[in-house]
């Protein structure tokens, strides 16, 4: 089958029609004559764009994260709201509640004895915002025996028993979890049409062979529309045979965490650098910290760069290390996203002496960095045209701006959604003949568009495909 796109704007801002046969782009003309039985939509002018990418996000995170209960901000602000949203919340097949996106601003610093005051009789497992730390109340902590727990990430009291608190454990967490399957990706991959997105990086590390092949069934049967890049394949898996397609995800960089509550030694972190470069992947760092990323700068000159190294969040970057990025040939992967939707935080939190180096955007891309958008969701909002919105105006949710000198154009910031998943903050896909036919049409012209970026803009996504996905 074939679709005959009538009167698109094109990238260069002509209007012309576009064919699509068979998943590509077959013609680009002025005026093209519709073949017998050919399926026709009017654009009427809509910008015709490549599809969206999202750099950075957590799949099974965030279908995990849309079937919990919300215990932090705005739909929980404080400690009372958080235990009604705990008795009100229903447990899984197992009897486990899980929670999510909690910060201290709704009851202080949790731990188990704080959450058996507030839901006593249910296993329980809250994710802080920031997706670091789990908090278990006691009658979880007993069923998975955190007691003999031996991973690092285990908070203790000075007497040595557990405080319910478990940092950076997600996969140990995992294995002692009651069993049960990774979420289906089919509403994941509705949304992410509905935005525009057609392909994404799983940022995840050290995803588990079960994810990975629950991954690859809702690519193949279309459950998952979008192409996936995996940053969280282990070494090795790049040369095991796997033959990457549409329906399969490809392999990228390798993904390190540079965790906060504990940073590795300076000699481990070079070792597994170049572990990853003689495996033929570059690295993608997690670096969130000042501490982190002079940490990450230090390794990597002395393992040295490979084409492809990413940062990724950098969400502190100090102006002194902007030339050192730029000078290893780093690209930067972030999300401005945070600031629309906690930067009210950041403004009450971080010395304001810092906040010029936050989620900087500007400054990275004026030295040469290459830079992409990203959502970091279920951690930061899913929306791109939030993000690119946040990135243009830097502004809080109470209206406050943070670094305005940090702006994008609406044009730069749209182009950072645009780049291959492969190659993030390269310049944008263009609509060419021959091109998989990986498209967003929109209800507006790009100017239009772009003078006010909502996701409403967004009229019909294609993926591959010469149909829309239902």
């Amino acid at each position: 089958m074939s679709l005959l796109l009538r009167d698109a704007e094109l990238d260069d801002g002509r209007r012309a029609d576009v064919r699509i046969t068979a998943g590509r782009i077959a013609e680009i003309a002025p005026a093209l004559p519709r073949r017998p039985g050919e399926e026709t939509l009017d654009c009427r002018g809509g910008a015709l764009l490549p599809g969206l990418v999202d750099h950075h996000l957590h799949l099974h995170a965030l279908a995990a994260h849309q079937r919990s209960t919300p215990c932090g901000p705005p739909a929980v602000r404080d400690t009372a709201a958080l235990g009604e949203a705990l008795a009100e919340a229903a447990p899984d097949e197992h009897g486990w509640i899980r929670g999510t996106g909690y910060h201290e601003t709704v009851a202080g610093d949790l731990d188990a004895a704080a959450l058996d005051r507030l839901h006593p009789h249910r296993p329980v497992r809250i994710q802080h915002r920031s997706g670091a730390l789990w908090i278990l109340n006691t009658a979880a902590a007993t069923a998975i025996s955190l007691a003999h727990g031996d991973h690092p990430g285990i908070e203790r009291h000075a007497n040595g028993t557990p405080t319910g608190r478990l940092w950076r454990a997600d996969g140990w967490l995992r294995t002692r979890l009651p069993r049960t399957r990774p979420p289906g990706l089919a509403d994941i991959g509705h949304q992410l049409a509905r935005f525009g997105i057609t392909a994404v990086t799983d940022a995840t590390p050290d995803v588990a062979p079960g994810a990975l092949a629950a991954i690859t069934a809702d690519m193949e049967t279309g459950a998952l529309p979008q192409r996936v890049h995996l940053l969280g394949a282990p070494l090795g898996a790049s040369s095991d045979g796997t033959s990457p397609g549409p329906r399969r995800p490809t392999i990228g960089p390798y993904k390190i965490v540079l965790a906060d509550s504990g940073l590795p030694a300076l000699d481990d972190l070079i070792e597994l650098i170049r572990a990853a470069h003689t495996d033929g992947r570059a690295v993608a760092v997690h670096a969130v910290t000042r501490e982190a990323l002079v940490l990450l700068l230090v390794a990597l000159r002395e393992a040295g760069p490979r084409p492809g190294d990413r940062i990724e969040h950098a969400a502190v970057v100090p102006r002194e290390l902007i030339g050192d990025i730029a000078a290893l040939g780093l690209r930067v992967v972030t999300q401005p996203g945070f600031l629309a939707d906690r930067g009210d935080d950041y403004a009450r939190d971080v010395p304001a002496d810092d906040h010029a180096d936050l989620y900087r955007c500007r400054s990275l891309t004026d030295a040469g960095i290459l830079l992409a958008l990203s959502s970091d969701a279920p951690y930061g909002p899913l929306d791109p045209w939030a993000v690119i919105a946040a990135a243009v105006q830097r502004k809080t949710p109470l209206g406050d701006m943070l670094a305005p000198e940090e702006t994008l154009t609406p044009a730069a910031a749209l182009n950072a959604y645009l780049g291959p998943p492969e190659d993030p903050g390269e310049p944008p896909r263009r609509i060419r003949r021959g091109e998989p036919a990986d498209l967003v049409l929109l209800h507006t012209g790009r100017a239009t568009a772009l003078a006010d970026p909502t996701s409403d803009l967004v009229r019909m996504t294609l993926m591959g495909t010469a149909e829309p996905p239902e």
